[in-house]
């Protein structure tokens, strides 16, 4: 059930339904959140009077605390600080500062990056084959398409971004290390990566599933749970392909590091090493980050895809446990609260498809409008800049809502220009 709290009695655990104003007017990255930890209770009665939190009946709601004095203040800042350390440390790399600006258009970007995709999508395929057959990989292939990929995403990364949203199940494994490239190399982007860093990330994130060729397809694609010997052999993909990589001249070592750690977990739950924290490293964070994001948002032989929007709420939800808490959150930054192809409902109870960001304004991205508010669908080909889109009385247009996948029987890819026009 839902009921109405005053802030003062919020404790870690809650999860937090409704505010007592626009969740646009505060710093909450979603809509509807578990509280983790001290500082965001903070946040919540900085900008609140009351929420509404979902709660079992029998839930004892706890006696008002005493506001909290400056020495609290200053230890629940101080921890905040040490939980986001790492972050800070990569934050503070000369080689991290966000230095890059788009060149291009969405529009100036399709031609190149069509042949682009074309390319990579030949090459991954013949890559994926050679390693199922024992023979050697096409690692100068593989560096010369990745630093193509590395200059389109500098230009522009909503270009190849698009892209992320062509989706075959019966030819995950492929379409899933392209896309885990193109999401790693907008990441790096985002985070101010180098143009070398850049080559380096994506190349590894590219080739981080080369092992599951090694693993038989009857596991890969079984529709059900896997005992713990078919596990433990779906485990075995990481050492395979970390060994294939080893074993291939011209790979660089941080690249493996993708390969080798895109499992890991920042609580230390994950495999196949069991690291946790900054063991696991910034590449290794970065690819288990993306890896992680793009399987619980594709169509599996055991599971269907959620909307991006959820998968980013859920990965915010996991942060602490698997990923590193500030990573994620600049990783929802890079995506946009509203990823390209995202259905979403305005606020002049239009529905359309986003697609491209705003870079400097994240609630304000390009929307392809699809129906018009009776429901009937939008005439032409209409894309609106929620910049300077208003509604019929004059006031800004905003997204109310992010839809679910396949609602209204709309399919986002065919609004996306850049898939559309292939």
């Amino acid at each position: 059930m839902k009921r109405k709290l005053d802030v003062q009695q919020l404790r870690i655990g809650m999860f937090v339904r409704e505010l007592d104003r626009p969740w646009r007017e505060t710093p909450f990255l979603f809509q509807g959140f578990e509280i983790r930890g001290e500082d965001e209770i903070r946040e919540l009665q900085r900008y609140c009077q009351h929420v509404y939190i979902d709660t079992p009946e029998t839930y004892q709601i706890p006696p008002p605390r005493k506001p909290a004095d400056k020495t609290l203040a200053e230890e629940t800042l101080n921890h905040k600080k040490v939980e986001r350390d790492l972050l800070i440390k990569i934050e503070s790399h000369p080689l991290l500062k966000p230095v890059y600006h788009d060149q291009t258009s969405l529009e100036e970007e399709i031609e190149v990056v069509r042949e682009i995709h074309r390319e990579t999508k030949n090459l991954v395929y013949s890559i994926l084959e050679d390693v199922r057959l024992g023979k050697n990989l096409n690692s100068v292939g593989a560096k010369k398409i990745v630093g193509e990929m590395v200059e389109s995403i500098i230009r522009n990364p909503d270009a190849l971004t698009c892209f992320t949203q062509l989706k075959k199940k019966d030819e995950y494994t492929a379409q899933h290390s392209m896309r885990v490239c193109i999401l790693a190399l907008s990441f790096g982007r985002h985070l101010g990566l180098e143009k070398q860093e850049l080559n380096t990330l994506g190349l590894g994130a590219l080739l981080h599933d080369l092992g599951k060729m090694k693993v038989p397809n009857e596991i890969l694609n079984k529709p059900g749970p896997l005992n713990d010997y078919e596990y433990a052999l779906m485990k075995s993909h990481v050492p395979r392909g970390v060994e294939i990589l080893d074993n291939t001249s011209g790979i660089p070592r941080a690249a493996i590091e993708v390969a080798r750690c895109h499992h890991e977990r920042y609580s230390g739950s994950g495999y196949i090493h069991g690291l946790k924290g900054d063991q696991i490293g910034l590449f290794g964070m970065i690819g288990g980050i993306v890896d992680c994001y793009d399987a619980i948002s594709s169509d599996r032989a055991y599971h269907n895809g959620m909307s991006a929007h959820a998968a980013l709420k859920k990965m915010y939800e996991w942060r602490n446990r698997d990923f590193h808490p500030g990573l994620v959150e600049q990783f929802i930054q890079c995506m946009g609260i509203y990823p390209i192809g995202s259905v979403v409902e305005l606020n002049t109870d239009e529905i359309g498809v986003v697609v491209t960001m705003n870079r400097e304004r994240r609630l304000k991205p390009r929307v392809a409008l699809v129906l018009q508010a009776d429901y009937y669908p939008t005439p032409g080909a209409t894309t609106v800049d929620l910049m300077n889109y208003n509604t019929s009385d004059g006031r800004p247009c905003e997204i109310e809502r992010v839809l679910e996948s396949g609602v209204y029987g709309i399919n986002p890819i065919q609004y996306l220009p850049v898939i559309a026009a292939t």
